[in-house]
């Protein structure tokens, strides 16, 4: 079929079923390319005024816009400057929608809806040694008071010897409109939002079991499942905290995670700033049944409790009853794949947000963890039961939890919480020297 009737052609399709087009073959795709096609679908979208019942011919919009030099343009340049358009104006509507923060939570109040809005859901690329690559969409999702667990599960794993490593990104429609209407091959935009190396899944990573899963830690916050018979996958999950989930979701690229704002410092002349004033939220939880759900207020510490380049945050005294809090049911991690569910006991899920004296974000994450006997003897009151500790590290600090199984009332009591925080992140947090 001759160009000229093939562009008539096009000049009547979408920009979506346009790029859509351009994927079935090399001219196709030089066709679709067309500048008179793309500036009539720009000026339609972006005119300030546009009629909505009236579409030009291709012929009379690039009359109209003949000042914008058509001709003078490489190939494909009005379908770029489109599609930059098109994601600039969901960047504007991001930035509009998480504007509202929460300031007990110090987290947009939003966050919910733009997951909605915006139709982001998330997926992993498995990635082989050969270089071959499987992309899987979550199969299911539940979201927390601050967090979002998402599950991925089926029959077509590929073969775990085989991978390297795992991918998770955020997955939005090109278009914004284009959730209301999903299609198995629509265009969508890829966020990296983490890189997993599948080489790590070993007994120091390995955080529990039952008679079918044994489960690993991957950081930061995946858990992957595998089969004990098959020594296959059975199941990935990952708990993405609220914290910059959207745009870390979104804005981001297929290779490049999305790189966090860079914080300007507040400066002040108080002789223990940034020591003082911190409130804490940690959650419990796992498949929608939350274990525990607290807040700690007006937290302080002092020069005398910094050392090996941390300092000592107590939320919870050891040695202050009232202060000790119970679990709430029976502590567990809930899985299910297409065919078996279990519920492995002692792990769970753990989301701590951490804010400064401003109310701003300090810490936060979210990561499966795990209850387990103390390596060494623990000062907790032993003689109510047996004693437990749940540990969490990352490069920001460090959260330790002790606990006792009171056994008259069959349930874990939390007699002592400490965050041990990053000296270096204080400091570029509030522009001090410690």
């Amino acid at each position: 079929m001759p160009s000229e009737i093939l562009l008539k052609i096009f000049s009547y399709l979408d920009a979506v079923s346009l790029l859509c087009t351009g994927c079935v073959s090399r001219r196709f795709y030089h066709l679709a390319n067309d500048n008179f096609i793309w500036i009539r679908i720009y000026s339609t979208a972006f005119s300030p005024t546009r009629s909505n019942w009236k579409v030009n011919s291709v012929e009379k919009i690039a009359v109209s816009v003949s000042s914008l030099s058509v001709q003078d343009k490489e190939a494909g340049y009005w379908k770029k400057e489109y599609i930059r358009k098109q994601i600039a104006s969901v960047k504007a509507a991001l930035a509009d929608i998480l504007k509202p923060v929460n300031p007990y939570t110090g987290l947009p109040v939003k966050t919910k809806e733009a997951l909605r809005m915006f139709g982001l859901g998330w997926a992993i690329i498995l990635k082989e040694k050969r270089g071959k690559e499987y992309i899987m969409e979550h199969v299911d999702l539940s979201v927390n008071d601050t967090s979002v667990t998402v599950i991925w599960y089926g029959k077509n794993w590929p073969c775990l010897a085989s991978l390297s490593t795992l991918d998770l990104c955020g997955v939005t429609p090109v278009f914004m409109d284009w959730y209301k209407t999903p299609t198995k091959h629509r265009l969508r935009w890829h966020s990296l939002i983490a890189k997993y190396n599948l080489s790590h899944l070993t007994v120091s990573t390995m955080i529990g079991c039952d008679r079918l899963i044994r489960i690993f830690c991957l950081h930061p916050g995946l858990l992957v499942g595998v089969w004990k018979k098959e020594e296959e996958l059975a199941f990935v999950m990952a708990n993405l905290h609220f914290h910059h989930l959207v745009e870390r979701s979104t804005l981001g690229s297929a290779t490049i995670p999305y790189e966090l704002p860079p914080h300007s410092p507040f400066l002040d002349d108080s002789p223990e700033y940034g020591l003082h004033g911190y409130q804490l939220h940690v959650d419990l939880h796992s498949g929608g049944v939350f274990y525990l759900c607290g807040t700690f207020r007006n937290l302080f510490t002092k020069k005398g409790n910094i050392e090996n380049g941390h300092v000592k945050l107590i939320v919870i005294h050891l040695k202050n009853n009232r202060e000790h809090l119970p679990l709430i049911g029976k502590v567990g991690l809930s899985w299910k794949t297409d065919i078996f569910d279990g519920c492995i006991k002692s792990c769970s899920m753990m989301d701590v947000t951490l804010l400064d004296e401003h109310g701003k974000p300090f810490w936060c994450f979210s990561s499966p963890v795990c209850m387990r006997s103390p390596a060494t003897p623990s000062d907790g009151p032993s003689f109510l039961g047996q004693t437990y500790s749940v540990d969490y590290v990352d490069g920001e600090g460090r959260v330790h939890v002790e606990l006792v199984w009171i056994r008259e009332t069959e349930e874990y009591l939390i007699v002592n919480l400490v965050l041990y925080l990053s000296i270096a992140k204080i400091n570029r947090w509030f522009g001090t020297e410690y």
